[in-house]
Order: C-alpha cells, then structure tokens, then sequence
C-alpha cells in the first residue's frame, strides 16, 4: 500500500511510529558531534513533555530514523516542538536561518502489539551504518558507530526514554542482555556482506519505506477506519492544531495542579491575583517549558491578559528575575 501524500496524521493512544526526516534541499542536519548531542538532548526533553518512549534511533548525516511510541495522541505536537527546537538550537550555534528540515516528516505507523513489527523496523534503523557502509563489515563491529540506539541496547544504564524489553523481548532476550543482541545485530551485519543478503535486507527495507503502515492486514483495517473518521465532517485544513491541543491541554492542566499545589494556591485565588503577579509568571514559565500547550492557553488559564504576557514571563524568568520570581521558580522546578 502506498504511502499517500500530505496524508493526514493518524494518531491515538498507544500508537508507535516509524518517523524519519532529512535536510533541507539535502543537506547535513548535523556538522559535528556537538550537533548530535544537542539533537539528543532536545529527543530527552521531547519524551519528558510528551510522555513518548523511544526504541530505536539513529542519527544519518543528513537525516535521522526515530521508532517512537506515543502513550497519548500527541505525534504532531511532539514532532512539532522536537523538530522546531532542534531548529533553533542549530542554527543559533552555527548562526544561521530558515529551515533546516525538508517538508514534512515521513511518519509510518508500527504495530507495536504484535510481534515481530517494532524488532523489525529497530533492526533496521540500527542497520543503517552498516548500509552506508559507515563501518566497515567484517573489520569493526556495529557498536563502533556512537550516534545510534544500538550501543546503548549493549550497555546497563540507558536514558530513561529509551525501552529496550519490547525488542529484546521479542528476540527471547531478557533486556540486560546485551551480549545476545550484540550477536544477533552482528549477524545481520554480515548479511550485508554478501550480495544475496544485502540484497535480501534492501528490498526489506525499501518495503518498511514505501508503505504507510507495518504491521498485518487488520492493522490496515483498522488505521482506514481511524483515517476515515479523522476525514470525515474535516475541512482541508491541517489537524494538527486539534492534535495538539489533545495532548497540550491534558498534560499542561496536570502540570498546572502540580505547580498550584507547590506553591499552596486555588485556582480561584491564582486567578484573583494581578496579572502580572510573581506567582504567574512563574507558572507560567514553567508549565510552558514542560508542555506544547500554545502560550493563549496558558494566559487564558492563568488569567494572565493578552498571550504576549507570558513569553515576556518567560523572558523575565530566564533572563532577569526578581526575588519572589526566583523563590517561586526554585520551588517549581523542584519538581521535576
């Protein structure tokens, strides 16, 4: 089944994903490991706002492969905010402007409930050095290339966001054990040594580029009557700005009573005070900082006025805060 163009976004609970992007015009998105490390960290801070797990990554000179798992319905947003962030980052560092990424991501669904789809779709994306021939088969090990998940599956501390048991799991390995995926991966490295493999393992992986979903035929089922219900009664815009406040509202409302209940307020006695009271700009920074709710709602719930108030909270906060900002804020970020 092909993939279709400008195709509407299909997410829900629970959803994992295939997702891969590239360079504008195709060029590089990183120039040097600094660029890696801050693509990572940005991923870090992407998961904790979005509660996304990720299982596989790699990072390509010009592009990257993600396998993401999406416990709320909130792909767009969290795309949106990964991509823009790491934007920004980049070319504040290397001082530059414009687009960084070309067009619109490329999202697959995954099925994530059967196996072996997320095996699959990670050892591929763990591949992608050997393919490009980034290390040399038969003479260094897949693990040489640093800017993947797959050395961290060999390792016993990982980041938080990364789940390694669904795909070792799916491979009758327990998730500590390294040495047996180290083995498996090694052999399908040497696959790519010989022609009828490499051969065998392309047309695999054009196969996961080209469709629009992996998984079995009732996962296509199922996603044409999510994609038919997401259409239907739809204008031709974009959904994306209803995706995101799916997730954005949830997730900054909880985030909202958590900081309420630190600093000893009501929400009726958060709205009596002046708008531009410590106490909400501080709030306000925060549950910005930690969510992709957009800034109109966090001044409407705060009662903060016109929505410029809180990018200038945001401003105060980072760059020039008060005493009772700073009290407020230390006590907020406490927190996390």
């Amino acid at each position: 089944m092909g993939f279709m163009a400008r195709a509407l976004r299909i997410e829900y609970a629970g959803a994992a994903y295939h997702l891969m992007a590239r360079g504008n015009h195709g060029q590089g998105i990183f120039q040097d490991d600094a660029d890696r490390r801050s693509f990572l960290l940005t991923l870090g801070e992407a998961c904790e706002k979005t509660g996304w797990v990720v299982h596989a990554y790699v990072l390509m000179s010009n592009h990257y492969h993600l396998l993401v798992e999406t416990p709320e319905a909130n792909l767009v947003a969290g795309m949106k905010w990964l991509q823009g962030a790491y934007t920004q980052r980049y070319n504040r560092r290397h001082k530059l402007q414009g687009h960084l990424f070309q067009g619109r991501y490329k999202a697959v669904v995954v099925d994530g409930e059967e196996e072996p789809y997320l095996q699959v779709v990670s050892t591929s994306i763990h591949l992608n050095p050997a393919r490009a021939k980034l290390i040399r088969i038969g003479k260094e090990r897949l693990k040489a290339y640093l800017w993947s998940s797959y050395p961290l599956y060999l390792r016993e501390q990982v980041p938080t966001w990364l789940e390694r048991q669904r795909v070792m799991g799916s491979l009758g390995l327990k998730g500590t054990d390294g040495r047996g995926y180290e083995a498996y991966m090694e052999g399908r490295v040497l696959e790519l040594g010989s022609k009828a493999g490499r051969e065998e393992l392309d047309e695999e992986w054009r196969s996961l580029r080209r469709g629009w979903y992996v998984g079995d035929r009732e996962l296509g089922v199922e996603l044409a009557g999510k994609l038919a219900k997401a259409l239907k009664g739809r204008r031709r815009e974009s959904h994306r700005g209803a995706a995101k406040a799916a997730h954005g509202e949830a997730a900054a409302e909880r985030r909202l009573k958590r900081g309420l209940t630190c600093l000893g307020l009501t929400f009726q006695e958060l709205k009596d005070l002046p708008k531009a009271a410590p106490e909400k700009v501080a709030l306000a920074s925060w549950v910005r900082e930690g969510t992709t709710v957009s800034l109109r709602w966090v001044s409407e719930r705060l009662g903060m006025g016109h929505y410029t108030r809180v990018t200038q909270a945001i401003s105060r906060m980072k760059r020039r805060p008060g005493r009772k900002h700073e009290q407020f804020g230390r006590k907020l970020r406490r927190l996390k």
